[in-house]
């Protein structure tokens, strides 16, 4: 499992990361969120381990997406499928999701809740993703979001399969980073 801690003056997260069956333990204080986790870790097939305290709402999904995202940046293999696609259909919503893992950070998209718009960007930007998530219709909120973060969730699950090519015209891209 991928682990990665991030810390602030407003926040501490804890962010646990693996390819699985998508069973995951969330412990942050709002329901929606930790019920947008779950779901996002359930259709990516990954097992999640989330631990978040901070002091408002939008720092805590904030913060939960760049150290969920620095994770998931660690956990994708080199010869990852890297391009993902999905439609979700979820009663009156129907969101479509596309994901480029290639290392270039770029968030589309305008979902009917600012806050989950700055969770998928915020994602993205930390994985160095390109994210394009398009509202094909939908009415309630709580739908348009949930199908976001499904649709993201699915592509995340193509992008990342371990395959035996690798999908760039570059050859794969060599990163050093120092441990801190």
């Amino acid at each position: 499992m991928k682990r990665v801690e991030r810390s602030t003056k407003e926040t501490t997260i804890r962010v646990g990361v693996a390819v699985g069956n998508g069973a995951s333990r969330i412990d942050v204080e709002d329901e929606f969120f930790r019920h947008m986790l779950d779901t996002f870790g359930r259709y990516a097939g990954l097992e999640l381990d989330v631990h978040a305290r901070g002091d408002l709402k939008h720092h805590i999904v904030e913060d939960v997406a760049i150290t969920l995202g620095l994770a998931l940046k660690d956990l994708t293999p080199a010869r990852a499928a890297r391009y993902g696609w999905a439609a979700i259909p979820m009663d009156d919503a129907w969101v479509d999701a596309a994901l480029d893992l290639g290392g270039r950070a770029w968030y589309g998209g305008k979902l009917p809740s600012r806050l989950y718009q700055h969770f998928l960007r915020s994602l993205a930007f930390a994985m160095d993703a390109t994210l394009h998530v398009q509202v094909v219709r939908g009415f309630d909120r709580h739908h348009i979001v949930e199908a976001a973060i499904k649709a993201t969730g699915m592509a995340l699950r193509q992008a990342i399969a371990e395959g035996d090519q690798l999908f760039s015209t570059k050859g794969a891209v060599h990163i050093r980073r120092d441990e801190p």
